[in-house]
């Protein structure tokens, strides 16, 4: 076991975690650096570097509860200033466990990830990222999103697992000139209290040529599968192939939405969507009843909520097709839930 604060790879190193060896995150805020290029916090950072890479059978476990209620500590004491929304300090100075910006030719391969203190890992503004057999255990803290791509192109991501308490397989952009493209997620696993794989919620700019297959989502609160575009973004040209979605509160969630407006006032779009070979079980009971941080209770059952396509007046979802899809609902639900007055 290595206890560490934030450290830094530098071109061409990869970090060989072998099996057995743990990193694990300080229990003292002093240790953690917020990088003033990338803006946010994490145990193993790399920010505008090329051929990095992190490997092995070994384990990055952030130990993010008491590393969270520690920050929340040094707040009260007046060590830290922040406004300590929702009782959790700011994301960006929570640590993250995984952090690389601008980086180019990433390779994570085999690692396990655990308990971070904010999002597991994220990739922001890199190119050229193959993520290969990892395992992803973070649902002891709040916003522990399983995996976070911002604004990254040529993307692979297969053979992993993923259980987090916030979205599984999140794929935002921060910036109205981001671009997210070619990504390819494949034979992968997910479960989560909120969403197994999530546009957004962060969407100002561009995602194109996205494609999932063979993609497993279990006792998952929300949606198997949500593609949105809230902040002004485009999306177009996404594939799905193959989804298997059990215990999980609806399959399939598309949704245009107007929470924030981009700088130069450009519609957003959704278009060009195939959605095959889904076949989805939608539970009576709550999906994520008993895991830590499981989202919240609420006053109509679940399974009421059905799978969407919503767009706006001004801004239709255009062609979206679907094949070979079965959903499964458990009944029970009372017919009143079913009308909608049109005042």
């Amino acid at each position: 076991d290595y206890v560490t604060g934030s450290i830094f790879l530098k071109n061409g190193v990869e970090l060989e975690l072998q099996e057995g060896a743990t990193i694990l995150g300080s229990l003292n805020p002093w240790d953690y650096v917020k990088d003033p290029t990338a803006g946010w916090t994490a145990i193993v950072f790399a920010v505008g570097q090329k051929n990095v890479g992190i490997t092995g059978k070994g384990t990055i476990d952030g130990r993010g509860y008491d590393v969270g209620i520690r920050f929340v500590d040094f707040v009260h004491m007046g060590l830290i200033k922040d406004r300590l929304s929702n009782d959790r300090v700011n994301e960006s100075v929570r640590p993250e466990n995984i952090h690389f910006y601008k980086c180019d030719s990433i390779e994570i391969k085999g690692i396990t990830i655990k308990n971070s203190a904010c999002w597991t890992q994220q990739y922001d503004q890199c190119t050229n990222l193959l993520i290969d057999g990892i395992t992803v255990d973070s649902k002891n803290y709040w916003n522990n999103d399983g995996l976070d791509v911002v604004d990254c192109s040529n993307v692979v991501i297969r053979n992993s697992y993923i259980d987090a308490s916030d979205d599984a397989f999140c794929f935002k952009s921060h910036k109205a000139w981001g671009v997210s493209e070619n990504v390819l997620v494949e034979n992968c696993t997910g479960r989560s209290s909120a969403n197994g794989i999530k546009f957004g919620t962060y969407t100002l700019g561009t995602f194109k040529n996205f494609k999932f297959k063979n993609i497993k989502i279990f006792d998952t609160y929300r949606s198997a599968i949500e593609i949105a575009t809230v902040d002004g973004g485009t999306i177009e040209d996404v594939e799905v192939d193959g989804l298997q979605s059990l215990h999980t509160g609806n399959p399939i969630f598309i949704r245009v939405g107007s929470r924030h407006s981009r700088p130069d006032s450009t519609l957003p779009y959704l278009r060009n969507v195939l959605i095959k070979n889904v076949y989805a079980e939608v539970p009576f009971d709550k999906p994520d009843a008993g895991y830590s941080y499981e989202g919240p209770v609420e006053d109509l059952p679940r399974n009421v909520c059905p799978s969407i396509i919503f767009g706006l007046p001004n801004v239709p979802i255009q062609n979206v097709r679907l094949e070979n899809v079965e959903i499964v609902y458990p009944g029970k639900a009372d017919p009143e839930y079913a009308y909608r007055g049109t005042s």
